[in-house]
C-alpha cells in the first residue's frame, strides 16, 4: 500500500529534519568561513557568494578608516 500520500509526507519528514534547528554552526565554523568554502567552490553561485564576501570586506574596511578619521581630535 503505497499511495502518494505516504510518499509527500515522508518527503515532508525529511525536508523538516534535514532543515530543522540547529545551532547555525556547521563543524565549528562561522558563517563567514562557510560562505568563504561556498565562495572558492565551483558551485553555481559560487561568484555571487564571492563578491558579496568582497562587498562586505570592503565595506568593513572603508567603516574601519572612517572610525578611526572620527576618532582622532
Amino acid at each position: 500500500m503505497n499511495s502518494p500520500s505516504v510518499g509527500i509526507g515522508s518527503l515532508a519528514l525529511l525536508l523538516a529534519v534535514a532543515c530543522g534547528g540547529g545551532n547555525g554552526a556547521s563543524a565549528g565554523r562561522t558563517e563567514r568561513e562557510r560562505d568563504s568554502i561556498i565562495g572558492q567552490s565551483a558551485l553555481p553561485g559560487a561568484q555571487g557568494v564571492q563578491g558579496a564576501l568582497n562587498a562586505s570586506d570592503s565595506a568593513r574596511a572603508r567603516n574601519a578608516m572612517l572610525d578611526s578619521v572620527a576618532a582622532e581630535p
